[in-house]
């Protein structure tokens, strides 16, 4: 009897470890394919990374992490599937997208199946606006954040001049036109005229256009709301047209994909907005983040983008709320990250409780010449910063964003 008990002790012990030792799944919804493509490479890079660096210290509460991914193609509908087949799969949390249609939609679907979704590339003021919920945290800067940061230096460098937009139509498209002509006092469409182009599958004609009736009027600044390869392309037909002679460009959101994919020599001098570039932790004194960049350079032989930085940051900030409340319990890990102030990457972030948004510094940034660029180790020193606008004052207040809420018909707490 003894033996037996002892052989049952030793068994459930073993069973114990066993299960201790399960892996823990994290579901990736990225755009593998597609417009956006460039930016899921990064994305997948940075995420693995951190669950590397954090499975040889151990892991979370004692188990070992691993990645599981699927491709959105940057289509609402086909990454609302995968948050299916992901939590069918035993996913205790879902992150990643370059698309805010794809986010708000994969957001919704994964509040019904209880799990946490965490945007990384997705801009648009609805994310964690209209359409935010208890379970979307975003941890990139919304469209009216990096518009608040771009008004004030359009506003200074480029005063009274007449603008014209050319804007994908879709949710990113359309609240980050409308976010940086209310930053810029360009609200009249008839001063500041403006076309919509598909998205997505715009084509080569579609920008053609659009650029072409940009080109026909008195414009002085050319906002292209566009993203990825969809800018790639637009920028192409820019310089056929020479608009980047005459006129000042402005796309609200870069990244260091884009300007690869296009090239220093057809970005240069346009200006935009990043959350995080790879001269941000020398600049602010971040060890940690100095560390990332080294660490990432090391095992890619390229810098990381705001893409694999936002990727990464999530994978580190879920660990961290999970270390914190001892739980995986999607409602524990919400009472965990909400208010939640930290370091990582660059200065103090805080995850902010009544919306989710992740409130932290926005950065204006300048393309630089070509010439300046190819001076760099790597090739990759793309960007002057220009400007910086603490989150605090970047992002809107409560009472901004209860009034966005209460104006679409959403109660004024997050459900």
């Amino acid at each position: 009897m003894q033996r037996l008990t002892a052989t049952l002790a030793l068994w459930a012990g073993l069973t114990a470890c066993a299960q201790a030792a399960e892996p823990i799944t994290l579901g990736f919804n990225y755009p593998r394919t597609g417009s956006y493509k460039e930016e899921g490479v990064a994305q997948m890079r940075g995420a693995l990374l951190a669950i590397e660096e954090l499975n040889a210290n151990g892991g979370v509460l004692g188990r070992p992490l691993r990645l599981s991914s699927l491709d959105t193609a940057s289509r609402p509908e086909k990454a609302v599937r995968n948050v299916d087949k992901l939590a069918d799969e035993g996913a205790v949390m879902l992150f990643g997208g370059a698309s805010s249609a794809v986010a708000i939609a994969a957001g919704k679907r994964a509040k019904e199946r209880g799990l946490l979704y965490f945007g990384t590339l997705t801009y648009s003021n609805d994310t964690t606006g209209k359409d935010g919920h208890r379970y979307m945290f975003r941890e990139c800067n919304s469209a009216w954040m990096s518009a608040r940061a771009l008004g004030q230096e359009l506003t200074k460098s480029l005063p009274g001049k007449r603008y014209f937009y050319v804007t994908a139509d879709y949710t990113w498209g359309t609240t980050s036109e409308s976010s940086l002509r209310e930053t810029t006092g360009t609200q009249d469409a008839n001063q500041h005229p403006g076309l919509k182009v598909p998205f997505p599958g715009a084509r080569l004609s579609d920008y053609r256009t659009a650029l072409k009736q940009a080109a026909a009027s008195q414009a002085e600044v050319l906002v292209l709301v566009l993203f990825g390869e969809d800018l790639v392309h637009a920028m192409g037909i820019v310089d056929q047209l020479g608009l980047n002679k005459r006129m000042q460009i402005v796309a609200p959101n870069l990244t260091q994909s884009i300007v690869e994919q296009a090239g220093p020599t057809l970005m240069q001098g346009v200006i935009g907005t990043e959350p995080w570039t790879w001269q941000v932790p020398e600049r602010e004194g971040s060890e940690r983040g100095k560390a990332f960049v080294n660490a990432f350079s090391q095992h890619y032989g390229v810098y990381p983008s705001s893409s694999a930085a936002s990727a990464y940051s999530i994978v580190q900030q879920w660990a961290d709320a999970a270390r914190r409340s001892k739980s995986l319990d999607s409602e524990a890990l919400i009472k965990a990250l909400e208010g939640h102030r930290y370091s990582l990457l660059k200065g103090e972030q805080q995850w902010r409780a009544f919306d989710h948004q992740n409130v932290q510094s926005v950065y204006v940034v300048k393309v630089k010449p070509r010439d300046q660029v190819m001076k760099g180790a790597q090739r990759q020193d793309y960007f002057d910063i220009i400007h910086q606008l603490d989150g605090q004052h970047a992002a809107p207040s409560l009472a901004e964003w209860q009034a966005e809420r209460r104006a679409t018909g959403q109660p004024p707490t997050l459900q």
